[in-house]
């Protein structure tokens, strides 16, 4: 079994009960530089709990060329009010290059490929440098997240993948944005419950899940960057 696996394995299980700032101890004094934040600027939460760990630590940001104003502000927001250094990463292809290539509005016609060319490989090759990352991923999100672990092994890109607030509720978050004055992206206060490109997503409808309004109509659940 490869190392860093064995590793979080072990992680997962010692530190399942421990608190998010614990947690993300652990992470920077294992892989210090080789540790970076991963955020859709949905929220500032883990880039925030990160900052308070390791100042200056790398927030990936994944452009896609298909965001909401609002997402891109969020993200010029972070990087101007906390202690991180906002890392951009954007496809190979602007979308006029893949629209001439695939054809207009890929998003619709075939969004899983569509996802893999603006998020999965951009991710992919701006993770090369790191050998942990940090998600907001939440287990309250949707039943496909019921099971995140705190640390795990992310076996497609041979690194270990921590999501520090796996374990919170709707309510620690919301506590945590508020005792904390965190940025928040304006959408969510605008019937989104998640935020994706702006194509593929939608307000929530009343009872619905937070991740809902993504790809509506069909069986999508995921963009392809947390399986």
């Amino acid at each position: 079994m490869h190392e860093l696996q064995q590793l979080a394995i072990r992680a997962g299980a010692e530190l399942e009960e421990a608190p998010a700032l614990e947690i993300l101890r652990w992470a920077v004094d294992t892989f210090g530089s080789r540790l970076c934040v991963t955020s859709s600027m949905e929220d500032a939460v883990v880039a925030h709990l990160a900052a308070r760990v390791a100042p200056g630590v790398d927030v990936v940001f994944l452009d896609t060329g298909y965001h909401f104003p609002e997402t891109l502000g969020t993200r010029d927001a972070v990087e101007a009010v906390l202690d991180v250094n906002v890392v951009t990463l954007r496809p190979r292809q602007s979308v006029a290059e893949q629209d001439a290539e695939h054809g207009p509005e890929l998003y619709r016609r075939d969004p899983d490929r569509c996802c893999a060319l603006r998020k999965v490989q951009p991710l992919e090759e701006g993770l090369a440098r790191y050998d942990a990352w940090v998600t907001g991923l939440r287990r309250f999100d949707s039943p496909q997240r019921a099971d995140t672990p705190v640390v795990g092994w992310d076996a497609a890109r041979q690194k270990v993948k921590i999501s520090p607030i796996a374990r919170w509720t709707r309510e620690d978050v919301d506590t945590y944005i508020a005792d904390h004055a965190v940025l928040v992206n304006p959408l969510l206060s605008d019937g989104y419950g998640s935020v994706g490109c702006a194509p593929c997503t939608r307000r929530l409808l009343p009872g619905e899940d937070a991740r809902a309004g993504r790809w509506t109509g069909r069986a999508k659940t995921e963009c392809g960057l947390h399986t």
